[in-house]
């Protein structure tokens, strides 16, 4: 069964990074449903329900600017964690001697709505049910409450987010092009073997349907 909801949400600066960029960042032109969903997850999750999302529609025009950040070269090997975890020796990564500036593409003065819906899983115990799902994600959103800030791609670009409500009307900015092949998600069931899925995206009168998208592994 499937409850669907809305979800306004904007910022500054976004980077929805496309994944065949080995070094400097490129954002694609629009929101992926992978950053979506996350978005929507900060705001509401549990274990026994599964987000889709049905829709992501354009309220501002496509801006991009090109910016340079600090970002750091190396990372912290899961070898070095687990021996912290067993010895407590500390762990450290000092960015005065791995520092690097990157350049990145990068949308400015984002504006979106979210559709999206959400299917039970196995997780849900008897006493779950998508009725009280649904009621849930509303009034956390429309007290914009959240389990951690909701970021448009990457942290470092904050997103605000509002419920819309039933009876309120979305007007899509009219922006119409192929969007080309975009990542639509990651498979993480095999820990060992993380899959990316991609879908031909395409942007209708500021609409991006996805309710029947063709998804390639």
């Amino acid at each position: 069964m499937a409850f669907g909801t809305r979800i306004e949400c904007w910022g500054r600066y976004a980077c929805f990074t496309r994944p065949e960029m080995k070094v400097e960042r490129v954002t694609y032109d629009m929101m992926t449903p992978s950053a979506a969903r996350g978005l929507v997850e900060a705001i509401f999750w549990h274990p026994g329900l599964r987000y889709v999302v049905d829709e992501i529609d354009l309220l501002a025009p496509i801006k991009t600017t090109n910016i340079r950040r600090n970002e750091v070269k190396s990372k912290i090997l899961a070898s070095s964690v687990m021996k912290t975890a067993q010895t407590g020796e500390p762990i450290a990564l000092y960015t005065s001697g791995d520092i690097v500036q990157r350049a990145a593409l990068v949308l400015q003065d984002v504006h979106y709505c979210i559709t999206i819906h959400f299917e039970m899983t196995d997780k849900a115990s008897p006493l779950d049910n998508p009725g009280k799902f649904t009621e849930m994600l509303r009034r956390r959103a429309r007290k914009g409450q959240c389990y951690h800030q909701p970021y448009l791609g990457t942290r470092e670009f904050p997103a605000a987010f509002r419920l819309v409500e039933d009876n309120e009307t979305i007007n899509p900015y009219p922006e119409t092009r192929d969007l080309g092949y975009m990542l639509y998600d990651m498979d993480y069931s095999d820990p060992a073997h993380i899959t990316p899925s991609f879908f031909h995206a395409k942007l209708d009168k500021g609409v991006m349907d996805l309710r029947n998208c063709e998804v390639h592994k």
